[in-house]
């Protein structure tokens, strides 16, 4: 019996780093647990919808970081193009080019000096996606 070969992708999983902190190693844990969503694998085009405790932004990739958000009334009432530099838990440390459920995304508006930070992300879905009921 021909018994093909498959390739499978096993995920990297986060080893704590002995050089930090336990708070700052528990935090990229708990950000791999609950999950998100690198810019750098996601497509040119996708558009995702990111529900924070305040807002619900729409994010359209446009590679290379950059991308088109919308869903704030004073700094993006419209889709404008934004740099995302990551999220963060609220202090300086950042996980770059990461949306991650949990954290504060960061992002840098061509209208605004320094990065703009959100509220905490809640969730990260594909645009439209209506949540079904339990």
């Amino acid at each position: 019996m021909d018994m093909a070969q498959v390739d499978v992708t096993v995920p990297t999983v986060f080893t704590p780093n002995p050089h930090l902190s336990d708070a700052i190693n528990g935090n990229i844990i708990q950000s791999e647990i609950e999950g998100g969503v690198s810019m750098h694998n996601l497509p040119r085009g996708s558009v995702v919808e990111i529900e924070t405790q305040n807002r619900v932004y729409t994010l359209v990739s446009c590679g290379e970081g950059d991308a088109l958000l919308h869903g704030h009334p004073m700094f993006c009432p419209e889709p404008v193009l934004v740099t995302i530099h990551g999220s963060t838990w609220g202090g300086t440390m950042l996980k770059h080019r990461f949306i991650g459920r949990g954290m504060h995304l960061e992002f840098g508006h061509p209208d605004y000096d320094g990065p703009i930070l959100t509220s905490r992300i809640v969730d990260i879905r594909p645009a439209g996606h209506v949540p079904m009921a339990a």
